[in-house]
């Protein structure tokens, strides 16, 4: 084997996870998104800038708020999944970095002073962050069903009024329910994909 995750491990991950479109009623925890949390944190970004935030999305108001502004083939799925969380892209990350970055504390006004820069930036790197915490969905044993098919306008501006965040997924998540799967896609093989350069 050249992998050193074993096998059960590459299956849970990757092999056998499926974006879930039903689940149970099995409720998430807030333990068991603290411990998603504590393990997604590692996830690696340009100069430690962390730029993902998460809304969970728990209470029905909430979550009505959330429906209306989602393409209707998600609605019902996010209707009904036991937890939802809003990833975002945090424009104004660099107010983080004198503690994150202490190394180079003025990257905050060197390299990011500029929003354009910073909107980039953190697009780029939260996006990076969004497939780790996918990934830390699924070692918690759960299943997760991300969606870009929403307003991302209307979103932000339900649920980050302050005009500094861009939503770039919305994910489900919860123990799979009954016919939670589509048929699995075909997947690109090796050398459709890799070049040596």
């Amino acid at each position: 084997m050249t992998l050193v995750l074993d096998s059960a491990a590459q299956d849970l991950l990757f092999r056998e996870a499926r974006t879930a479109n039903t689940f149970t009623d099995e409720p998430v925890t807030d333990e068991q998104f603290q411990a998603v949390y504590d393990l997604i944190k590692y996830a690696p970004t340009s100069m430690n800038q962390q730029p993902l935030r998460i809304i969970l999305v728990r209470s029905p108001e909430a979550r009505e708020r959330l429906v209306g502004h989602l393409a209707e083939g998600n609605q019902k799925k996010t209707a009904t999944a036991p937890l939802v969380a809003i990833l975002a892209a945090d424009n104004e990350f660099h107010e983080e970095l004198p503690s994150q970055f202490p190394h180079f504390p003025q990257a905050k006004d060197v390299v990011f002073s500029d929003r354009a820069v910073r909107e980039e930036s953190a697009r780029i790197n939260a996006t990076i962050q969004v497939g780790y915490f996918i990934l830390g969905v699924r070692a918690a044993g759960l299943a997760a069903g991300p969606m870009t098919g929403f307003d991302a306008e209307g979103i932000a501006k339900e649920f980050f009024p302050d005009g500094d965040h861009s939503v770039l997924v919305v994910v489900n998540i919860g123990k799979p329910g009954k016919d939670a799967w589509f048929p699995r896609s075909p997947r690109l093989a090796y050398d459709e994909v890799v070049t040596t350069a």
